[in-house]
């Protein structure tokens, strides 16, 4: 990615998305906002979906990203209704970006860890003091989900912007 670009970093979840617009120019970044889509625990999953599906479909047409870094889901997960859920949350992430217009390219977390860190399976918190240095804030973004979510984008940013080879 030369020039400016504004990135859209994704931390999915059913009770709690994070999200984190990042604002690109080189390797310089500003934060433009972070936040959290939630949604309710006693809804029925069709309207947990639409809570996150609105929510998100709000941020992009607000802010215009120019793209967007969505974490992967995890390959090992202990219940395999999370994985199933976490599929549909992401679903309808993917699918507010498509309708907006927004090239989505997913990450693992580890990916993420190592871009950040150096290390693929970094602790959580080295991750959040990576993204909170790497944006010149004095404190980690809260909640977490913010800051995963800005550790995405920034990820997403000095990925894309490698040249590709031929494997």
């Amino acid at each position: 990615m030369d020039g400016k670009t504004r990135i859209l970093g994704i931390d999915p979840g059913l009770n709690i998305t994070g999200y984190s617009v990042l604002d690109t120019d080189g390797n310089q970044f500003q934060i433009v906002e972070g936040g959290i889509v939630r949604s309710k625990r006693k809804d029925s999953l069709g309207d947990r979906l639409k809570e996150i599906h609105e929510g998100l479909t709000e941020v992009i047409q607000r802010l215009k990203p120019d793209c967007a870094g969505l974490e992967e889901l995890y390959s090992h997960y202990a219940n395999p209704t999370t994985a199933i859920i976490m599929g549909h949350a992401r679903g309808v992430i993917c699918l507010a970006c498509a309708e907006n217009g927004v090239s989505v390219m997913p990450y693992a977390a580890t990916q993420v860890k190592k871009v950040m860190t150096g290390n693929g399976r970094a602790p959580k918190s080295q991750v959040q003091l990576a993204v909170a240095t790497q944006l010149n804030l004095d404190s980690i973004p809260e909640p977490a989900d913010v800051a995963d979510a800005a550790a995405i984008a920034i990820c997403h940013h000095f990925l894309s912007s490698r040249p590709t080879s031929i494997l």
